[in-house]
C-alpha cells in the first residue's frame, strides 16, 4: 500500500482533515486544530492527535458545523471522490437561503453596537 492509498492505521488529525479536503492547506488545518475549531470525539486536541476509524471529528468552518465519522484514514491528499469514501457525513442541514439572507445585519462601518442596540438584539433573540 502506498502513502496515497486509503488505510486503517492512525493518522494525525491535521493531516486527516487536510487529506479529506476540509481545509485547503495543511498549515491552515493545523491552525484550525490549535484554535479549537476542530474537535476529536468532542474534545479539543493538538494537531498531532491520532485519528483512527470510528472516531468523530467536528469542525467549524465558514460559519458552518461539519460532523464526520472517520471510516478510513489518509496520509496524503487525494481526489474528492476518494476522500468522500473516508468519512460518513453527519453534518446538520443548511438553512434555506431565504432564512440565511433575511437575518438582520449591521451596516459595514457602523461601529460597535451601543447599549441600546445590544438590548434590542437581546430582545430579538428572546433573552
Amino acid at each position: 500500500m502506498t502513502n496515497t492509498e486509503v488505510g486503517s492505521g492512525p493518522v494525525r488529525i491535521d493531516q486527516w482533515v487536510w487529506a479529506v479536503r476540509l481545509y485547503k492547506t495543511r498549515s491552515e488545518a493545523a491552525k484550525a486544530v490549535r484554535a479549537g475549531h476542530v474537535k476529536l470525539n468532542g474534545l479539543s486536541t493538538k494537531p498531532s492527535a491520532p485519528v483512527a476509524p470510528g472516531d468523530r471529528v467536528r469542525a467549524w468552518k465558514d460559519f458552518r458545523d461539519y460532523d464526520y465519522e472517520v471510516t478510513a484514514t489518509l496520509k496524503k491528499r487525494v481526489g474528492a471522490p476518494i476522500a468522500r469514501t473516508c468519512y460518513i457525513d453527519h453534518s446538520p442541514e443548511l438553512p434555506p437561503r431565504e432564512i440565511w439572507f433575511s437575518m438582520p445585519r449591521r451596516d459595514p462601518g457602523a461601529g460597535r453596537p451601543t447599549k441600546r442596540d445590544r438590548r434590542e438584539l437581546d430582545r430579538l433573540r428572546g433573552r
